[in-house]
């Protein structure tokens, strides 16, 4: 059977005296992770194993388990494989600029909250309960409550396998947990292509007919933007915390957005027994030329994470969903073909020169990547036929 993981994250509810002992755990492991990255550095980022002849004896004599200590070190490890597939990748900018310098030039630190890894030895769950039993640094916290849905109660509880983390935000403790879950077999026959417009004024148009409007979120952004303004001209260290909240209270809107949104297509495309098709937007920040008051809302809305929202829902419904070159469904008359620039009116009304065509503009691109995809889907299946001999 196929399967996936995902992640499920619950939040800790600790007592007064777990609390302080859970806090001080994660300064703890933070501060020795932080130490061994410096180590790490001047050795030339060594493997793991001989990181480990560097530093393992010093950890555990600072007072962390051996499973503690082991973690520590592959989280270091693991956060230098990762810088260096963003220096290869040309994230941090091309060899000599500021910030490329900047991360290559010293060791990488470690916030006390962030996040760290415990594994079946230094954590046990206790579903029924709803209490896990976790080490720290002062000894094992037993019967230390958790809540969360019921349905990611049931996926712990089925489907959970590997390492969770630890992490903490403003003062919460939170578990997140990877589950396999199983992934149903792709409908290898779909009955059409569900094509799916991204936009600003309209976050999701589909050739269905469901619309997700912006409207009322481009006024919630804008009121964000304004807070923020505020906040930032004061400049003060309450200010600043005060923004920090705000950006991850925001970004949470965001993904709860597009978690809705993700989850009405796919399951419409299931109910239906048909596919997803989604322009290819990769690089659409560099391409597209906007006002300047057009560019704040492209660059606060993650069209990337509706995206992965809705692959990785449709992988597991089974539902097939393929990708297509944006180009000209914008332009292109989905009745008869003619692609004219002219043919996009305003930003709302699409009217075709050629047949007098008159749509909403999003709808009509919507059908244009729906026949995109099915060209796409066929083209693949074709691929994957092996030739008559």
């Amino acid at each position: 059977m196929l399967r996936m993981k995902i992640v499920v994250q619950v939040k800790l509810m600790p007592d007064a005296v777990q609390a302080p002992a859970i806090g001080a755990t994660l300064r703890t492991v933070n501060d020795r992770a932080t130490w061994v990255s410096g180590v790490a550095f001047a050795h030339g980022v060594p493997r793991e194993y001989e990181l480990r002849k560097h530093t393992y004896a010093e950890l555990k004599a600072s007072g962390l388990g051996a499973q503690a200590a082991q973690h520590t070190i592959k989280k270091v490890r693991d956060a230098y494989t990762t810088l260096k597939a963003n220096i290869r990748a040309g994230n941090l900018g091309k060899p000599g600029s500021k910030r490329r310098v900047k991360a290559e030039s010293k060791p990488i630190a470690f916030r006390p909250d962030a996040a760290h890894p415990y594994d079946d030895r230094c954590l046990s769950w206790q579903y029924d309960a709803q209490t896990v039993s976790i080490w720290s640094a002062v000894g094992r916290l037993k019967d230390v409550r958790f809540a969360c849905s019921p349905d990611a109660l049931k996926t712990l509880r089925e489907y959970r396998k590997g390492e969770s983390d630890l992490i903490e935000r403003d003062g919460v403790f939170y578990l997140i947990a990877v589950c396999e879950v199983p992934a149903a077999s792709v409908n290898e026959n779909p009955a059409g292509f569900i094509g799916v417009d991204l936009g600003i004024v309209n976050i999701a148009t589909t050739s269905t007919g469901y619309r997700a409007a912006g409207r009322g979120l481009n006024r919630h952004r804008k009121r964000q933007i304004e807070l923020r303004r505020k906040l930032q001209a004061k400049g003060t260290q309450s200010a600043k915390r005060r923004l920090k909240h705000r950006s991850r209270k925001e970004a949470r809107h965001a993904a709860n957005i597009n978690h809705i949104i993700s989850k009405k297509i796919v399951t419409t495309a299931e109910r239906t027994g048909r596919g997803i098709a989604l322009e290819d937007l990769t690089g659409i920040r560099e391409r597209v030329r906007l006002r300047e008051d057009q560019r704040a809302q492209l660059h606060s809305w993650s069209f990337h994470q509706l995206g992965s929202f809705l692959e990785y829902k449709a992988r597991r419904a089974g539902v097939p969903l393929v990708y297509v070159d944006p180009a000209y469904t914008s332009q292109r008359c989905s009745q008869c073909g003619h692609t004219d620039r002219k043919n996009r009116v305003d930003q709302a009304t699409f009217a075709c020169r050629a047949c007098g065509f008159l749509v909403n503009a999003d709808d009509n691109a919507s059908h244009n990547i729906d026949r995109k995809g099915k060209a796409v889907w066929t083209a693949g299946r074709e691929s994957r036929v092996p030739a008559t001999p």
